[in-house]
């Protein structure tokens, strides 16, 4: 009987860790007692929250995905920001290839500007410091169309880029790039005429209760549906393609060379000091909301984060590859949050630090640590 009881406690045992090992860790760690967590899941209808956690998994030669989802729509629609700097980032390396003027290297400038750059410059600026300038002249190399078509073919979707960033623009014309073949030639690309963007036709395509223009209020809803649309689902299949190619068909992969692909992963988790900006003003955490965007402590070198994020008209969103060399852990997260308490835009505004900042770096530390605890 002795011998039977210990039995039972040793099935016991090991049915509850394994019941405790199978916990949603995104469920564990939206139901924190943490205030940074806490006060947005009290208030959850107010902040349009979506989230994706996947966990990874490895056995021997062979990986797994599991994901998890929180009141993540692709119909119901968030201004993605920045965060359509990643897929520019990944065709412009694409496009290099079928381009034999152009390398990692070669020096352009825009026509009608005087800013002399790279593709690997502008590739580290969009990632470090999300550089809307960097980006744009990559938008003019590639043409809104031929974004939208490229990742459709590989299935990346739902997405519409309709637009540049960081200033408002609505010349549909792509300006020419002017390339120096060598010290005494330069070549010119050809610019190219864009389709005017259809409205889009999603839930929540028109926020809030006012604008401004310039200084003047206009009380009505600010209306999206000319804008871009980058749904968290897309950006989460993106990043999983980018870093985990091999788990795809080949149709479905990006075109790019190892070399260029290493220069990608290189930049995606790159902190700006490391290629030569002011640490005091664009500390680590800068463009890395998810575990240390509320902090200005250095990240430490065994953790990496590849990642891409977007800020703004009150909407953040971090789409993040979290790789801790030391313990031999990893995980993909991508969250959006709008934080816009007064319902006016572009009043500037906005509780991103108070509120939106603070909530993804907690849920990225809760995720973190039940990852350290898993078997």
């Amino acid at each position: 009987m002795k011998h039977f009881l210990l039995f039972i406690c040793g099935v016991l045992l090991i049915s509850c860790a394994q019941e405790k090992q199978n916990l949603n860790f995104l469920e564990v760690a939206l139901s924190s007692n943490d205030p940074k967590i806490k006060r947005v899941m009290d208030s959850i209808n107010s902040y349009e929250v979506q989230i994706i956690y996947t966990q990874i998994n490895r056995r021997n030669d062979s990986i797994s995905f599991t994901d998890y989802e929180f009141q993540v729509n692709d119909s119901s629609y968030f201004y993605p920001a920045s965060t359509v700097k990643f897929p520019v980032a990944v065709l412009a390396l694409e496009k290099l290839n079928l381009t034999d003027t152009l390398s990692l290297n070669t020096k352009y400038y825009i026509e009608g500007d005087t800013i002399e750059s790279t593709i690997a410059n502008d590739i580290s600026k969009i990632f470090a410091v999300s550089d809307n300038l960097a980006n744009n002249r990559l938008m003019e190399f590639l043409g809104f169309e031929a974004i939208n078509q490229n990742l459709k073919e590989k299935g990346i979707s739902p997405v519409r880029l309709s637009h540049r960033v960081g200033y408002r623009s609505d010349d549909l014309r792509t300006k020419p790039l002017i390339i120096y073949l060598n010290d005494s030639t330069t070549g010119i690309t050809q610019s190219l005429l864009n389709k005017t963007p259809e409205r889009l036709k999603l839930l929540n395509v028109e926020k809030g209760i006012g604008y401004y223009e310039g200084d003047e209020l206009i009380e009505e809803a600010f209306d999206f549906s000319q804008k871009n649309y980058y749904p968290i689902t897309t950006q989460h299949n993106l990043l999983k393609r980018v870093l985990f190619p091999q788990m795809f068909k080949e149709v479905e992969r990006f075109n790019i060379s190892e070399k260029q692909r290493e220069h990608l992963l290189k930049a995606m988790h790159t902190t700006p000091q490391h290629i030569g900006y002011d640490p005091a003003t664009y500390y680590d955490g800068y463009c890395k909301f998810f575990m240390y965007g509320d902090t200005k402590k250095n990240i430490p070198e065994s953790i990496e984060i590849y990642n891409k994020v977007g800020f703004a008209y009150g909407t953040l969103t971090d789409c993040a590859y979290i790789k801790d060399t030391k313990n031999n852990i990893d995980f993909l997260l991508t969250a959006t949050i709008l934080v816009n308490k007064d319902g006016i835009f572009n009043d500037d505004a906005y509780e991103y630090d108070e509120i939106g900042i603070p909530f993804l770096a907690q849920l990225g530390r809760e995720i973190y640590q039940q990852e350290l605890n898993r078997k």
